[in-house]
């Protein structure tokens, strides 16, 4: 067998090892659903239609339902809205992922993205604030951010965090892991608990 070969093999075999992890790290976190890339409009559609098929598979209740249909939109237009490119002066096209998990009372959606570094002490500051509301703070919150329209050029004011705290009744797990000096990958946790 010739070197070539060999590493054939070898590339094959971790690719499949790595496959199996994948899917067994799936299976144990029950992740239903995973999507990397670009988050266009009709990657939203489909998206949400599948996780709707998987829900009424489960038996959900329709409120239950309604409220993963739509804090999965606002995720995902977040990401659509606010997600960077790797290098500032390019025009790649704004990736995300997305991953849907169902546990025993709750299902959680996980979205992350690449966001410049020098967002982040204002996106920690709005999910911070976000995080410390009550319901009826957050519903005030909103109006608040309505009125004065605070609006960044991408539009938006924290108007989705605020939305996305006040569907799920959840505080919002987040994480910044640092990429490089100039970007970091932003990871969002949103739980919709099935029986509240």
């Amino acid at each position: 067998m010739d070197i070539n070969s060999l590493n054939s093999q070898q590339d094959g075999h971790s690719f499949l090892d790595f496959a199996y992890q994948l899917y067994r790290t799936m299976k144990t976190n029950e992740i239903s659903l995973v999507y990397e890339g670009e988050i266009t409009q009709d990657i939203t559609k489909t998206f949400t239609a599948m996780t709707e098929k998987s829900m009424a598979k489960h038996e959900e209740s329709n409120a239950v339902q309604r409220k993963v249909f739509n804090v999965m939109v606002e995720c995902l237009q977040n990401i659509s809205k606010h997600a960077d490119s790797m290098a500032e002066d390019t025009e790649e096209e704004r990736r995300g992922i997305v991953m849907v998990s169902r546990g025993d009372d709750c299902y959680n959606i996980i979205t992350g993205n690449v966001i410049r570094n020098s967002k982040v002490p204002g996106l920690t500051e709005n999910l911070e604030q976000v995080n410390s509301l009550d319901k009826k703070g957050l519903s005030e919150l909103f109006k608040t951010q309505m009125k004065e329209g605070r609006l960044s050029d991408k539009g938006g004011a924290g108007l989705g965090l605020i939305d996305i705290a006040k569907k799920t009744g959840s505080t919002l797990g987040y994480q910044f892991k640092e990429i490089n000096d100039e970007v970091s990958f932003f990871i969002l946790t949103s739980t919709i608990h099935r029986n509240k």
